[in-house]
């Protein structure tokens, strides 16, 4: 917007003014500036005169000196007059409530936020309309009727010139001020003047560039060197005046007539004429218009929906109307009208029975319903029929998916084929963008309209992430819209709300005792008594154990008669249904972290036992303790082996409950206690049952006058028909609450949250009275924690050292001749590791000019790199195991060490990262390289082997599990060569057989050993038989089925292209396409087969179950309230578990987001173990980084694993490649504590990470839009990761390496992002570019100075919209058809640059998690292929996953993306059903001894 001083001065005064300025008359300063004011009083807008005025009451009450006033006073007129700089003078739109064109205060009120114009639009033409609130409403556009006729000047007869267009405004009040002519023609200006005002104005540009002007008044800007300006804007519609694109209106034919004129034409005319015409009318009257053009006073065609009229802008049209029957679009019969208006409003009337949105105008005599444009104004209009076709599309498609995610509206928007008449032949990602701040309003007003029960469809996830991305300005429809949608697009209300879930009986109750007023019962007994809601922070919380109705409370010593609840946790829930959504509540601390009960940090006696009596003798002493196995304490008599509640030294605590193990005196009277930890003292919180115990391994000696009275707590053992009993529970008591009862079914361990059968203990009868479980295991532990040797070697001596042949470590043995991990840092290598040297991508010398983004590159993280990661475990063969000898001979046996072979992995010789691309990843090198290490750092046990004594190949040796080494050569770290290992390098088993010979059994180990290390290959386990429910394309059971753990009989899943993948993949799988609650339903009511004939599965049939339930509705991270937890409670989570309670499967285990544990303050994770472990089934949680099992992409997964009764619940697999550190925070907070799997290794790995390169870079060149579903491979492939999902059988054919086809635009902007590591976005040129449609985008301009960023080194702005000054977003602002996405820097200052979108994967990075729907601007932008201009295909993103290239997907482009994105990675699940594998097998060589059992659970069905 050029600088200008276009006040509409008279010529004198300007002459005045530019004398004074040259200081032509020789006054002061002072002088100067009262001359001026005197000259500009009567011109000057009223907010300036406010200003002025308000500098005048400071100087009179001496407020402000003279010389500051003055000073002042010219800033302010200079502003006036437009002469400043051009960052002052993109004064933003919407700043305070009033336009500054003059359009009075009262709009303040009357829109709160009124868009205002900026300075420079001010200054218009001698018409702004002043002192009337905006433009009239309907209302009250009747009573102001006779002034209106004044409005619309009438023709002469003569056919307007385009000049007159530009001086025929129909004059307003403000007209007078000027003291022009009032007659209602404003001063024609010849065609001249205007080009050479647009001149004049850019000279005036240019002289203001320089910096050393006097009147810069921002003083902020340094320049560095010319600041750019912007090239100028229309004042009136804002289009560039050099935008190749504005069109001039062509002015209107010889018999067109005015308004007035033509609302009289008895053509239009439903009257006879005698009547009264339309001065009758009720309401304004309403025609039809076609072949209508919109344009501003300066005969720009503008569009009409862009916040112009809204702002006061006076837009015309001139069309061909016709009556309102009348529904041919073409203009026979039609009137000719020309300049109707100015239009006060506009709206939208609903869909014409098909695509087209009827739209109006109001003016001040009619109201127009629009049908078709002129040629030159169609391409305009068709923006905005297509803007209002977007917002159908997108309230339909959100209103029956709310859950949809971004890039599914994308697929939805990008698949719909537009309706004819809109001149275009596809929606793209652009026209969202481009239209989605009308979208949101659209979504706002629909919002409003809806119940108010319902989640409003604009804080769905998609539209969250819509929003974000566009920057759109919510609430601004409802603060100053006057554009009128009148009946906003009808669209049907989907009535079909969830499915309700299918539950159990047990699962039912609960759910129901926790959210029981929101649940709606018809109790025969009317008012039932209405629980807690169990779910708001008040219930969360526990007794606080000091109020009157705690202390009344059993478990803290009361009576327990008056039932009341904790005063402090009494439930706002049910005196007030939240109907208030509390997504957005800020997280409260939660309580404090609960402390273990460890009472020995406070032993204050409570005398309130003082009669404590043996009874009977002492049963043994041992030194000075006498042991009892009876005592009386007030009168009750207790022996060893009860249980007892223990008062605790703070009284608001509840009492504490411990099993006596022993008694004994000792000075004191003593008793040692194990303890019982409460529910809500484990990760079950506040959701357990509150008569349940678990088993903890604690326990202390205390005091007996600690001891409050005796209590009864039962082992609850799972019934002998545990697995047939599913479905039937329907009592969720387990036992009666009489105060002093409680039971027990699990051992609980606190740092893994894990809930275990308790182990079987039996004391010899000797010990019985001091025997402790607790203490035992314990000291089991403390044992396997230290190292230990045996078997000195006696013919090994040494003065020094003590030789052995066997060390134990963690209950494994080790061996000389054993392989070992050991931590990276143990030992190093002449070669520096294989991580990528750590380089600054960013460059210095970037011509700004050219790419304006690049600036915000400044942090040298890259997204998806691997310089962070760890290098994986050294590998070390034992050579000797010794302990030095003390000064009196003996052994040191505190510090065992060892002395091992260095082991060298490929990366580690000189062939660096290379070497290891090729290499297998479980290949090494021998190295005669020695170095001592200590016994303490071994972190495990693994097998190397001389390839050439294996006795089967290398890929079976391999395939038999991890851990599994070879080599084949040693390198020589000082020549850099390699050779043939020497003898000792050999098996000692197996030196001199070669293939094929001997038995293959391990390193010279001890026959034991060998005979143990075979057991795992030698018990085959029998399949379980698995139910997958959620499906998805099967990844959960391709990677069961690769670990041989499972078979599935059974699939659900709902989503038909999913469902047909499964069965492509999965022939022998009864598939069921349907709702899984209507299949629970049907076999719950004694079905055999579903309505197609597929036969159910019965109850006792399913040993394995296996889901990742989708949680959407309730997936925030804030409280529930009755909205979301209905949406909980009939979700398929609580489907899933019941499923669980049916069916009783020996195993049960529950995929998810890693939000999930933490879903409503972890309510999610607490409810659904609950419900486990009231079903009697040992539960477990964790957090998995598939990364860390061998796929190039991040993607952590909530995992819960359940085992029934006597099964053993499976452990959570060690990682087995390297990660990217900051990928790999797995603990989870509950309540404040933190819990971590049971993963012992951490971050380490035993192989190096997977990267892109090792994941695809074997697949042929495709382009953007491949299609061919079939293509060959041309070439072998490089990595071992390629070798292995290739897979054995050969197969010549690549199936899926195809990839969306983006639009001509997003082609052109991937084609100019760089190849470098680290590229996106802000790496594309601000150029120019034809696309492959034929059409040229537009350069993308900086029009604000940005109050974040500054100005760039060149000195140019930076900010892309009024709202990088700190002002309300301005529509106008918004730039379309650009490289360089104008979404992005407008609303990249908030979320971190949006660094990534437009990514390039990095070849030596990983992927980001694999999404359903590849697009450069979703949630993972960064889909771009390394070096291809293209997204990545559904193969690649099917590698990145861990899909075999034999496995096949079903439907379109982006059904198939949507399968490989949705499915849990198979190697992840291998892991995992290895662990379960192990646990199968540890019970099968428990229960060789006793196989009659075995057999009997078996056939239980």
């Amino acid at each position: 917007m050029p600088t200008r001083t276009s006040l509409s001065l008279p010529e004198d005064v300007k002459e005045r003014l530019q004398v004074l300025d040259e200081g032509g008359d020789s006054l002061s300063d002072e002088e100067c500036v009262k001359e001026k004011l005197r000259l500009l009083q009567e011109f000057l807008l009223a907010d300036t005169q406010d200003q002025l005025k308000i500098l005048e009451d400071k100087l009179k009450s001496s407020e402000l000196s003279t010389e500051v006033y003055t000073s002042e006073v010219k800033d302010v007129l200079k502003k006036a007059l437009g002469v400043v700089k051009e960052d002052e003078g993109m004064k933003n739109r919407h700043s305070n409530g009033f336009s500054e064109n003059g359009s009075h205060k009262d709009e303040g009120e009357q829109g709160g936020a009124m868009d205002t114009q900026e300075d420079g639009d001010a200054i218009k033409s001698p018409s702004a309309p002043k002192g009337r609130g905006g433009r009239r409403s309907k209302a009250d556009s009747e009573p102001k009727k006779s002034p209106a006729s004044t409005r619309v000047t009438r023709n002469s007869g003569k056919q307007p010139t385009i000049l007159s267009m530009f001086s025929r405004v129909p004059k307003r009040k403000s007209d007078e001020l000027n003291g022009e002519a009032t007659n209602g023609e404003a001063e024609v200006k010849p065609e001249e003047d205007i080009t050479e005002e647009i001149h004049e104005e850019k000279r005036l540009k240019t002289e203001d560039e320089k910096p050393d002007t006097e009147n810069t008044t921002n003083d902020k800007i340094k320049p560095v060197s010319a600041a750019k300006t912007p090239p100028p804007k229309c004042p009136d519609c804002r289009q560039y005046l050099d935008d190749s694109d504005l069109k001039f209106f062509q002015g209107d034919p010889d018999d067109a007539l005015d308004e007035p004129e033509m609302l009289t034409d008895e053509r239009l005319s439903l009257f006879d004429a005698n009547e009264d015409g339309f001065e009758s009318y009720e309401d304004l009257p309403q025609h039809k218009i076609t072949n209508f053009s919109v344009y501003d006073k300066r005969g720009h065609l503008c569009p009409f929906d862009s916040g112009l009229i809204e702002k006061n802008v006076e837009l015309y049209f001139s069309c061909s109307v016709k009556p309102i029957y009348d529904d041919n679009p073409c203009m026979d019969g039609g009137v000719p009208a020309k300049k109707l208006g100015p239009i006060n409003a506009w709206w939208i009337t609903g869909f014409d029975g098909g695509e087209k949105a009827l739209i109006g105008f109001t003016t001040a005599f009619a109201d127009y319903i629009l049908m078709d444009p002129s040629e030159e104004y169609s391409p305009i209009f068709a923006l905005m029929q297509e803007k209002i076709y977007m917002s159908k599309i997108v309230v339909e498609f959100l209103q029956k998916n709310q859950d949809a995610t971004y890039e599914d509206l994308l697929n939805k928007i990008e698949t719909t084929v537009p309706p004819a008449g809109l001149n275009f032949n596809r929606f793209t990602e652009d026209t969202l963008l481009r239209h989605a701040q009308f979208v949101v309003e659209q979504m706002e007003s629909y919002d409003e309209a809806g119940d108010s029960d319902e989640q409003p469809i604009i804080v769905t996830p998609c539209m969250r992430d819509l929003i974000k991305l566009a920057g759109v300005t919510l609430g601004k429809r409802r603060a100053a819209r006057r554009q009128a949608i009148r009946h906003p697009t009808k669209i049907e209300k989907d009535s079909k709300g969830p499915t309700k879930a299918t539950t159990t009986k047990l699962v039912y109750l609960i759910f129901d005792t926790f959210f029981s007023d929101q649940i709606d019962q018809n109790n025969k007994d009317g008012g039932v008594k209405r629980h807690r809601c169990g779910v708001c922070e008040v219930c969360q919380a526990p007794d606080c154990g000091k109020c009157s109705a705690c202390k009344d409370m059993i478990k803290f010593g009361g009576s327990g008669r008056s039932k009341q609840a904790c005063q402090k946790r009494r439930c706002p829930n049910l005196a007030v249904k939240e109907a208030e959504d509390d997504e957005n509540m800020e997280e409260e601390e939660v309580l404090p972290v609960k402390e273990t009960k460890k009472m020995s940090q406070a032993k204050k006696k409570k005398q309130t036992k003082n009669k404590i009596t043996w009874v009977g003798e002492p049963i043994k002493t041992d030194g000075r303790k006498e042991y009892y196995m009876k005592v009386c304490v007030e009168n009750e008599i207790v022996e060893v082996g009860d249980c007892v509640s223990v008062s605790p030294a703070d009284p608001s605590h509840p009492l504490y409950l411990a099993r006596i193990t022993a008694l004994w005196e000792d000075g004191e009277k003593m008793f040692h206690a194990h303890w019982f930890c409460r529910g809500t003292d484990t990760v079950l919180g506040e959701s357990s049952d509150p008569l349940e115990l678990f088993l903890v391994d604690e326990c202390e000696d205390m005091q007996l006058s600690f001891v409050q009275g005796k209590v009864n707590v039962l082992y609850k053992a799972p019934s002998e028909n545990w697995f047939m009993e599913g479905g039937m529970d329907d009592d969720i008591k387990v036992i009666e609450d009489d105060g002093k009862s409680f039971f027990y079914q699990l051992l609980y361990d606190g740092d893994c949250a894990r809930f275990e059968s308790p182990p079987k203990v039996i004391p010899s009868e000797d010990h019985k009275y001091k025997f402790c479980a607790s203490c035992v295991r314990n000291k089991e532990r403390d044992v396997q924690e230290v190292p230990s040797v045996c078997e000195p070697l006696e013919d090994e001596e040494s003065d020094s050292k003590v030789f052995y042949g066997l060390a134990t470590l963690k209950g494994e043995q080790y061996r000389v001749g054993d392989s070992v991990y050991l931590p990276p840092e143990a030992f190093n290598f002449g070669v520096k590791a294989a991580s990528p040297v750590k380089r600054s991508h960013r460059k210095d010398d970037v011509d700004e000019d050219l790419y304006p983004e690049y600036y915000r590159k400044s942090s040298d993280y890259i997204k998806g790199s691997n310089l962070d990661a760890p290098q994986p475990f050294r590998i070390g063969r034992i050579k000797e195991i010794y302990c030095n000898r003390r000064c009196d001979g003996k052994p040191d046996r505190t510090e065992i060490k060892l002395r091992v072979y260095k082991l060298y992995r490929p990366e580690n010789t000189y062939k660096g990262p290379k070497g290891a691309y090729h290499s297998d990843i479980n290949q090494l090198y021998w190295s005669d390289e020695e170095v001592t290490v200590n016994m303490a750092e071994v972190l495990g046990r693994c097998q190397v082997e001389y390839a050439e004594d294996l006795v089967e190949s290398i890929q079976d040796y391999s395939s038999r599990g991890p851990d599994r080494f070879y080599f084949l050569e040693a390198y020589n770290a000082r020549t850099k060569s390699f050779e043939d290992p020497p003898n000792h390098a050999r098996s000692a088993v197996h030196k001199g057989k070669g293939k094929g010979k001997g038995k293959g059994k391990g390193k010279g180990k001890a026959a034991s050993q060998e005979s143990q290390d075979q057991v795992p290959q030698e018990t085959t386990v029998p399949k379980l038989r698995t139910l997958d429910v959620f499906s998805g394309c099967g990844g959960l059971s391709e990677g069961f089925h690769q670990a041989g753990i499972s078979e599935t009989n059974w699939a659900i899943e709902m989503w038909d292209p999913a469902a047909q993948a499964f069965r492509l993949n999965n022939p022998g799988t009864t598939v069921f396409t349907e709702d899984c609650n209507v299949l629970l339903k049907l076999v719950m009511s004694g079905e055999k087969t579903n309505s197609l004939g597929q036969k159910l599965p019965q109850k006792g049939d399913v040993e394995m179950l296996c889901g990742g339930p989708p949680c959407q509705g309730f997936s925030g991270m804030n409280r529930f309230n009755s909205r979301t937890y209905s949406k909980f409670k009939n979700s398929l989570v609580v489907s899933y578990l019941s499923y669980c309670d049916y069916y009783r499967p020996k195993f049960f285990l529950l995929e998810n987001v890693r939000n999930f544990v933490s879903f409503k303050r972890s309510m999610v994770l607490k409810l659904t173990l609950r419900c486990l472990v009231r079903m009697g089934y040992q539960c477990t949680f964790g957090v998995l980084q598939a990364g860390q099992y061998g796929v190039a992409q991040t993607r952590r997964r909530a995992i819960i694993l359940a085992a029934a009764p006597g099964e053993k619940l499976p452990r959570f697999p060690e990682p087995l490649h390297v990660f990217a550190p900051r990928a790999c925070s797995l603990s989870v907070v509950v309540d404040e504590k933190r819990y971590v799997s049971n993963v012992t290794r951490g971050n380490g790995g035993i192989y190096r990470t997977i990267t892109v390169r090792d994941t695809m870079s074997d697949l042929p060149e495709i382009r953007n839009g491949a299609a061919a579903l079939e293509i060959s491979y041309n070439g072998e492939p490089q990595s071992w990761f390629q070798r292995h999902i290739r897979g054995s059988q050969y197969q010549p054919i690549l199936r899926d390496h195809i990839c969306k086809d983006m639009s001509a635009l997003v082609a052109a902007r991937m084609r100019h992002i760089p190849l470098a590591p680290g590229s996106d976005w802000r790496d594309l040129p601000n150029i120019e570019v034809r696309l492959r449609d034929g059409t040229m985008t537009k350069k993308l301009r900086y029009t604000h100075s940005d109050k974040k960023n500054g100005r760039s080194g060149t000195g140019a702005l930076r900010g892309v919209c009024s709202c990088a000054e700190g002002k309300p977003c301005d529509p106008a602002d918004r730039q379309f058809n650009t490289l360089i996405p104008w979404c992005l820097p407008h609303t990249g200052n908030r979320h971190n640059h949006w660094a990534g979108l437009y990514g390039r994967l990095e070849w030596d990075g990983f992927f980001s998690t694999t999404v359903t729907n590849p697009e450069p601007m979703g949630k993972q932008g960064r889909v771009l292929h390394p070096e291809q201009h293209r997204v990545v295909s559904v193969r690649e993103c099917a590698r990145s996953q861990g899909f075999p290239d034999t496995y096949r997907f079903f439907g379109n482009v982006l059904d198939k993306h949507r399968q490989v994105g949705n499915a849990v990675p198979p190697p992840l699940s291998k892991a995992i059903g290895l662990e379960i594998k192990k646990c199968v097998q540890g019970k099968m060589k428990e229960n060789a001894t006793e196989p009659v059992k075995q057999e009997k659970m078996e056939v239980c069905n």
